[in-house]
């Protein structure tokens, strides 16, 4: 009941527009682990958006909290487009994934994923609010020195483009996967986005990060 509570109060505050904290990060997927673990875990990420996207690149890093079954993410990206402008675009946040089902004795992993994000005015482009929900399914693959996660991530993406531009809520998804060499490991995904009124964004992604082992008592 403790860990219901805890979930739902960790969604409500994601979900709200105010709050800084983020899910997807301008420029970069909606990344993912339906795995999940234990421990903290320090990401480094690069974007590649397509020409539809805006093109340009994105550099960002994020900080995970693994707590079993819940995970826990905050972090920054900073996007330079190249048909927005000279200036690059700021976003920052967090957010919470839940694993359903998965584990060391089950071949499958599920989790569920909720968050928000908060990109900041610039290029004279008024601040944007993006709020994701997604389910992520996973099949971590067990390799001699090395784990492979791949997954696959649909759900719904709500932005609100600022006062007076309006807002909408589209499907998206996220394909990627998560190798790891012991307490080191690499990540990437492409993420695809359906727009208001037809046709699609892409981007690629790619990053790598540190796992640091803490004493959860797990």
């Amino acid at each position: 009941m403790k860990r219901a509570v805890l979930i739902l109060g960790m969604v409500a505050l994601l979900a709200a527009p105010a709050a800084p904290v983020a899910a997807q990060w301008l420029g970069e997927p909606v990344w993912n682990s339906p795995k999940g673990g234990t421990g903290l875990t320090i990401y480094a990420d690069y974007g590649k958006p397509n020409d539809s996207y805006g093109s340009g690149n994105a550099f960002g890093g994020r900080v995970s909290l693994g707590l079993g079954t819940l995970t826990l993410t905050a972090g920054l990206s900073t996007y330079k487009s190249d048909s927005l402008g000279p200036d690059r675009i700021t976003s920052y946040g967090g957010n919470a994934e839940f694993r359903l089902i998965g584990g060391s004795l089950l071949p499958v992993a599920v989790n569920l994923q909720a968050g928000a994000a908060r990109s900041d005015s610039a290029n004279s482009t008024a601040a944007q609010t993006v709020v994701t929900g997604a389910a992520g399914i996973s099949v971590p693959l067990p390799t001699p020195g090395f784990s492979v996660e791949p997954y696959f991530s649909p759900g719904v993406r709500y932005r609100d483009f600022g006062s007076g531009n309006g807002s909408s809520t589209e499907f998206g998804y996220a394909i990627g996967a998560n190798l790891s060499f012991g307490l080191l490991g690499v990540h990437l995904a492409y993420d695809n986005e359906k727009l208001k009124g037809g046709g699609s964004v892409g981007v690629f992604g790619v990053g790598a990060h540190v796992a640091i082992k803490l004493p959860l008592g797990m």
